[in-house]
């Protein structure tokens, strides 16, 4: 199966790509790195204690602080994720850093719209605290919103504990081209549902950390709006789980900034209210990909591809009934030689030069001036475009593809359309994979311009 054209994904908050929590069915292109820098706000006027069964047992002082994390992901041979992560970047004093390491593994991604799925696993370690009350060592757990808790813990005398260090999902997301017309620009939607275990049930025992939770299930959904060749602008919202969070995200050229609102599912501040994980909290999020494939590392968002309905669907007329004309082909054909061009459509028809020297076409053969100068051959071609006389660079599904070679002609059974430039269609090979490295531009009936991506020179 190719590599499929489906929306660049944005960066989660401390795994990868995804929504903003929640993990989708997309990975990282080959070899594209993302590094990730994460951060939120969590103010309360005080805090709840817990004791060894897993009771309240008081409250302590207030707390405001601002928590950070960073990961880092590569994208691998288009069917998987892998990556690390370092979250709450404190002292050793208030439990030290939580490491993990975390993957996804696409099964199955549509080269267009359709339904994607994956698996995948985030592994954390536990936080350190001393606890000086009983000089034994406590089982602590990781929580889900990455700082270091001494309250969370494996096991309880009278309560179930949290086993959230493995968390292992399954995940399907619907890949959607949106709406597009009058001054609407590009866009495409995806809608995401997955189960998993760990991080996305555990906890489900204790009310100050998750009063409520969905056992496992989680989903998402983002649109996608393109801003221009080099932005994209995402807005997303989810359930992971346990929290409802809503954010967006503008990736220009690879570099993304976020904003979020998390946990606003649950009540506004009161004065009763008093744990982290039951306040609605604000979040921000930094990000840089880097595509080695690419031209100067550049990672342009992609968007799904968009093609011409009646290209894909409708086959074209046969040779006998195609629009022909007057204007020449730029081909060399001997006198009495009969052979086949490639026309724009993708359709080869037959040509031939009688001892005359009349073009003939058709069947039967027919000169070509006999059926007068407002005929042409069917087909846009890039023959007379400004940009292809002037060798511009043609950017095409996030890559630049530059001129190769000189021109030639080539056998429509060879070549299938995958989109269009300007007006003129795009062909690739027909067992080509995405990310295409070659494509084909028509310049006059039967004559054809090789464009490769990032030539150098």
């Amino acid at each position: 199966m190719g590599v499929a054209q489906t929306p660049s994904m944005p960066s989660t908050q401390r795994y990868g790509s995804g929504l903003l929590d929640v993990p989708v069915s997309n990975v990282l292109p080959h070899l594209n790195l993302a590094a990730t820098y994460s951060g939120l706000w969590s103010s309360i006027g005080r805090r709840i204690e817990i004791d060894d069964s897993g009771h309240p047992s008081g409250f302590g002082p207030s707390s405001n602080e601002f928590f950070k994390d960073f990961s880092a992901s590569v994208g691998i041979f288009d069917r998987a994720e892998t990556g690390v992560t370092v979250q709450s970047l404190n002292d050793e004093s208030k439990g030290g850093d939580i490491w993990g390491v975390f993957g996804r593994l696409r099964l199955w991604e549509p080269v267009d719209q359709g339904l994607g799925f994956a698996v995948g696993g985030r592994y954390l370690t536990s936080p350190s605290f001393s606890d000086p009350s009983s000089g034994r060592d406590v089982r602590y757990a990781p929580g889900r919103l990455g700082f270091p808790d001494e309250r969370l813990r494996k096991s309880y005398s009278e309560k179930r504990g949290l086993e959230t260090n493995l968390s292992l999902y399954g995940v399907a997301t619907a890949y959607l081209r949106g709406y597009e017309g009058g001054f609407l620009p590009k866009n495409d939607m995806t809608f995401s549902l997955g189960y998993g275990g760990g991080m996305f049930s555990g906890g489900s025992g204790l009310e100050f950390y998750a009063p409520a939770t969905n056992n496992g299930w989680f989903a998402g959904t983002s649109l996608h709006v393109s801003t221009g060749k080099r932005s994209t602008l995402i807005v997303m919202a989810e359930h992971n789980g346990f929290d409802v969070n809503v954010g967006a995200q503008i990736d220009l050229n690879g570099i993304r900034v976020g904003v979020q609102g998390l946990a606003l599912n649950h009540p506004w501040p009161t004065d009763g209210q008093f744990s982290e994980y039951h306040r609605p909290k604000l979040g921000l999020t930094l990000s840089a990909v880097l595509c080695p494939r690419e031209s100067g590392f550049r990672c342009r968002p992609r968007m799904m591809n968009r093609s011409e309905p009646d290209t894909i669907y409708i086959p074209p007329p046969p040779p006998d009934t195609i629009i022909i004309g007057a204007s020449g082909s730029g081909l060399a054909v001997e006198s009495g030689e009969s052979v086949q061009i490639c026309l724009a459509t993708g359709q080869n028809v037959s040509i031939q030069v009688d001892a005359a020297g009349d073009t003939l076409v058709g069947m039967p053969p027919v000169p070509v001036g006999s059926l007068g100068p407002a005929m042409t051959f069917a087909g846009s071609y890039a023959g007379s475009s400004f940009w292809y006389l002037d060798d511009e660079v043609i950017v095409f599904e996030g890559g630049d593809f530059q001129k190769s070679d000189d021109t030639f002609p080539i056998d429509c059974d060879q070549i299938l359309r995958v989109g269009v430039f300007q007006g003129v269609p795009v062909f690739a090979v027909i067992s080509a994979q995405r990310p295409l490295d070659v494509i084909f531009i028509p310049i006059y009936p039967g004559v054809w311009q090789r464009y490769e991506r990032d030539l150098p020179g």
